[in-house]
């Protein structure tokens, strides 16, 4: 269902009632947030530009005075004219956004990207929109199985996608690209999406290379402790497409994965202690989780403490969630670790961008998370490009222009990133559950990164080859 943004409000976010479908919504969200890197569409060729540039190596100064963390804003007053697009008139720019927060088991899952999205238009505009322009918003909510309803409405109005997130996004492509729709989304989720043409993301997830920064601060941290790793993962197509990229990426940093990999429902079990007994009984000291932190890892965890089985726990950047952390009042989750290429929230006083988040997007009633980190970054990144384009504006030219940029970092909100290449960042940092707080483990001192080209790892097999990826590394129709 799609409706006019003011007619949109934030559902609250429901804990209660969790069945198999909502945990089917949770794992999808959860592996995007596992994310970081970009996708190489048709036209995306390599060159210099950074935050705030315009593809031509330089930074644009920002019409309206006003920064976002390091970038000068794209936003401002101007006089672009014409009409020379769908979604593009001499006064407005139609873009859409959206989520599955209507998704009935999961309500408000997923909506703190929305949040962000409704907050940075409201900012821009406040600035005089772009060149000029004002920026009206269409909310698309997916509900998971409804991708393709909001894509065909997004057809017919929109002038682009922009920082949405569905996790059913493998259902879009084939009306997204039959309208020539092009997106630079929060995340991608399928194969299909996250190396597909007319696509780039700020901090994008392909299906060909992965990063492994992690896995090196573990071999330093716990070299003997690896050498003995096991993997637990659910029975869906994208937790499973995660633990084989860690199964072909690990080894290179020294861990060896025990023959007793543990399968279980995404629905679900009913008992885990059978699990987590197969992992102890197989010796296994790591153990790296994907899937769902609420509630299936949180059953685990109860689980291993009952056998008294406390391996370290290896995790992706959706373990990083504030539900969890609170859950962790018994501190069963003491010896979690999770992947971050995010500046944590909770060092916003030594990073200027992440603060400005949160003061944007709290100002204007919106909840807050990491989801809602990348949805501002992808918003600041199309804004560069429409920017650029002055009265030329149509979505050939953003995505030219993006296609220049190869050193982004949303001003700042996270490492940095290639939009330009299909790569994820070879920066990250690792953070630890300590009781009811996330601490940051290494690299050790506020607001930095652990930094290494190593830590790009290239993936092929099985995994990749689902995507049938041509020579550009663009997915083709299976």
């Amino acid at each position: 269902m799609r409706t006019s943004e003011h007619a949109v409000g934030r559902a609250g976010r429901s804990r209660a009632g969790v069945g198999a479908r909502q945990r089917t919504l949770v794992v999808a969200v959860v592996a995007v947030l596992s994310l970081l890197a970009v996708a190489c569409g048709s036209g995306r060729s390599g060159g210099s530009g950074g935050d705030g540039g315009s593809g031509n190596g330089g930074t644009t100064e920002a019409a309206s005075g006003e920064t976002f963390g390091t970038l000068a804003s794209p936003c401002g007053p101007g006089d672009a004219k014409g009409a020379t697009q769908l979604g593009v008139t001499d006064t407005s720019i139609t873009i859409g956004f959206g989520d599955d927060a209507g998704y009935q088991a999961a309500p408000g899952l997923s909506h703190e990207l929305s949040d962000a999205m409704r907050a940075m238009i409201k900012w821009c505009n406040a600035q005089g929109g772009i060149n000029g322009r004002e920026i009206v918003g269409h909310y698309g909510d997916a509900k998971i199985f409804e991708v393709n309803n909001v894509m065909t409405d997004a057809c017919q109005t929109d002038f682009m996608l922009v920082g949405q997130g569905w996790s059913g996004d493998s259902g879009q492509e084939q009306v997204r690209l039959g309208c020539n729709l092009a997106s630079v989304p929060t995340y991608s989720v399928s194969a299909a999406f996250a190396n597909a043409k007319l696509m780039i993301q700020p901090v994008p997830n392909p299906i060909d290379y992965t990063p492994v920064e992690i896995a090196a601060a573990m071999q330093k941290q716990y070299p003997e402790q690896i050498k003995k790793s096991a993997v637990m993962f659910a029975n869906y197509a994208s937790t499973i497409d995660t633990k084989d990229k860690v199964l072909a990426s690990y080894p290179q940093f020294g861990f060896t994965f025990l023959p007793c990999p543990q399968q279980y429902s995404i629905a679900g079990e009913s008992d885990w202690k059978p699990f987590v007994q197969r992992l102890k009984d197989c010796g296994a000291e790591t153990v790296y989780f994907t899937g769902s932190p609420t509630p299936n890892f949180e059953n685990v965890l109860d689980a291993a403490a009952q056998i008294d089985y406390k391996p370290i726990w290896i995790t992706d950047a959706n373990f990083y969630d504030t539900s969890f952390a609170k859950w962790n009042t018994n501190g069963n989750a003491d010896n979690v670790y999770v992947r971050e290429a995010f500046i944590p929230l909770e060092e916003a006083d030594v990073n200027p961008a992440t603060q400005q988040y949160l003061d944007i997007v709290k100002g204007n009633g919106g909840d807050v998370n990491q989801l809602g980190m990348q949805a501002t970054s992808a918003f600041l990144l199309w804004a560069t490009g429409a920017k650029a384009c002055g009265s030329n504006l149509t979505s050939a030219c953003v995505m030219q222009i993006l296609a220049t940029i190869t050193d982004w970092t949303g001003g700042g909100l996270h490492a940095p990133t290639n939009p330009a290449s299909n790569k994820p960042p070879d920066c990250g940092l690792v953070l630890k559950l300590s009781g009811t707080s996330y601490t940051r483990y290494y690299p050790e001192g506020a607001g930095t990164y652990d930094c290494d080209p190593s830590y790009v790892v290239n993936v092929t097999g099985a995994v990749v080859d689902q995507a049938h990826l041509d020579a550009n590394r663009v997915s083709q129709p299976g």
